[in-house]
């Protein structure tokens, strides 16, 4: 029985470490969309669609806000470059 209990227990946590894996495209409506606009085209920001945008986010680009890492896990950052490389 206890061995029982274990096994649901990590089985748990597995399901729930899986559940809280990084949403892209929420991350990105949350983070990027009111300058870079919601498809990527770029309003305020230049337009980033379909380019990767991971690196800058987790080390700093050229210049303007990101010349600085933004303020995201790497975690973050590969599921928002995920989100915007995909973007067309």
């Amino acid at each position: 029985m206890k061995r029982l209990t274990i096994a649901l227990a990590v089985l748990a946590m597995m399901m729930s470490t899986a559940a809280l894996a990084e949403d892209g495209a929420a991350l990105y409506k949350a983070k990027c969309a009111a300058c870079h606009g919601a498809g990527g085209e770029g309003k305020m920001g230049p337009a980033i669609k379909g380019k990767d945008v991971s690196d800058v986010l987790a080390n700093g680009g050229k210049k303007g806000i990101h010349a600085k890492p933004f303020n995201v896990s790497p975690d973050q950052a590969k599921a928002i470059g995920d989100f915007v490389a995909a973007l067309k």
